[in-house]
């Protein structure tokens, strides 16, 4: 069985470690542990992985977050995998830095890269797992927030939270939505 795990962030150093990039981060993660490297492909970077006999494609969108549905669906095509099947890995300003949130479906709350998804598939029953970055800016301030990067504080436990967020996503492969949802959603 074929998951896709898309990943969300910004192509380019610029922003590498910033907020919005944390997509990027985890699946980064995955492929590291897995041994594996991601090479460039159509729409994104691309990597393969395999885990107790499931087949996860990581991806990392080299289009712009506004359009990365069209990451999002090209791959789902190209290696024939439904919806129920997908992951995708976003920041959320909603969240205190660090919290976990997987869900089956939902609205894009403002995010840009949700909602070009949404608007490309057609639907936002998709699911998605968000990772809180806190919204510890003034008014006005949002943008240049998730495109900053972490301060000292969030850099003590990012690596932890992200490894938290690539374990729930191999227990989405293996368990199933529902089930990962009740655990990593109480943490």
């Amino acid at each position: 069985m074929k998951f896709l795990i898309v990943g969300l962030g910004n192509i380019g150093s610029e922003y590498e470690h910033t907020r919005h990039n944390i997509g990027f981060k985890v699946v980064e993660k995955l492929a590291q542990d897995a041994g594996v490297s991601f090479t460039t492909g159509r729409y994104a970077a691309v990597a393969e992985m395999k885990n107790k006999g499931k087949t996860l494609i990581l991806v990392k969108p080299s289009t712009y977050m506004n359009l990365s549905g069209n990451a999002v669906r090209y791959w789902m095509q190209e290696e024939k995998i439904s919806i129920e099947n997908i992951m995708v890995i976003t920041d959320d300003l909603a969240l205190p830095f660090g919290k976990l949130r997987m869900r089956g479906k939902g609205s894009d709350g403002g995010h840009n890269g949700l909602k070009h998804i949404q608007q490309i598939l057609g639907t936002d029953a998709y699911p998605r797992l968000r990772f809180g970055v806190g919204a510890e800016f003034s008014k006005g301030q949002q943008v240049d927030y998730v495109l900053g990067e972490w301060n000292d504080d969030e850099k003590k436990t990012l690596q932890e939270r992200i490894e938290a967020a690539a374990k729930g996503i191999l227990s989405f492969a293996h368990i199933g939505l529902e089930r990962t949802m009740n655990a990593v959603n109480t943490k």
